[in-house]
């Protein structure tokens, strides 16, 4: 059944942030605060992480380089440059805030937050793209199964310290990877191995960004840069075209 994967991602993030908001009960709130600090810190290494092991390539010497330095520094300055005149952070967490107003999140003082960071972590990287589209195109949703068992468990982390508010970035969640998948027929050929590549590079960048969030507070308006992931994919359609 296409569109299988997206179900089940959205369940697996219910479900993770069911479970974390169960665990935050129990928590007292000078854990919740080192909690959050230690999740920032793992945060920034699965984001640097990432970005090097799409920047380092070995040499036919056997020297090690770097690659896609310049496309990474330009898709941030345009892409936050976009973000900040668009100012898609105070867009997201509107959004978040009309969430909250719901009788069933008013209790939660971090709801916002959570939505903001939640959303940007689970939809920002290649297995959500690649995922979508090999469950539109071939009916495969494995990729996005495995997504569903990290995104299980990244949002039970983030639930058990931002509460409620996690578990609603299965709205945007929901509506990215979907559309991905029923558009998958006409995405397919813009999204070469080289743009995914591209991709989640700048992604990583973002999810590092998020991270320093995490462990010394609001700092990056990470949403604000979101449209660096646009760049990429624009480059790469060029040089199809000029090739």
């Amino acid at each position: 059944m296409i569109g299988m994967g997206t179900i089940v991602n959205v369940l697996a993030i219910i479900a993770g942030s069911a479970v974390g908001m169960v665990l935050k009960m129990g928590l007292k709130e000078s854990l919740q605060d080192t909690l959050m600090k230690a999740l920032g810190v793992a945060t920034m290494f699965v984001g640097i992480s990432s970005t090097l092991s799409e920047m380092l390539v070995v040499t036919p010497d056997g020297d090690i380089g770097t690659q896609g330095t310049m496309l990474m520094i330009f898709s941030l300055v345009i892409g936050t440059i976009i973000g900040e005149t668009l100012n898609l952070e105070d867009f997201l967490e509107s959004m978040g805030e009309r969430l909250r107003r719901l009788r069933i999140f008013r209790n939660s003082s971090r709801f916002t937050e959570g939505f903001v960071t939640a959303t940007v972590v689970v939809c920002v990287g290649a297995m959500a793209i690649v995922g979508s589209l090999n469950d539109g195109l071939l009916g495969d949703p494995s990729i996005l199964f495995t997504k569903s068992i990290l995104d299980c468990v990244i949002t039970m982390v983030f639930a058990s310290t931002l509460g409620i508010g996690v578990m609603c970035s299965v709205i945007p969640l929901g509506l990215y990877q979907g559309g991905i998948t029923l558009l998958a027929g006409v995405l397919k050929p813009f999204f070469t191995d080289g743009i995914i590549s591209d991709l989640s590079l700048v992604g990583s960048v973002l999810i590092f960004c998020i991270g320093i969030n995490l462990f010394f507070g609001k700092k990056v308006k990470v949403a604000n840069m979101l449209p660096a992931l646009i760049v990429p994919i624009l480059y790469g359609i060029y040089g199809m075209i000029t090739a």
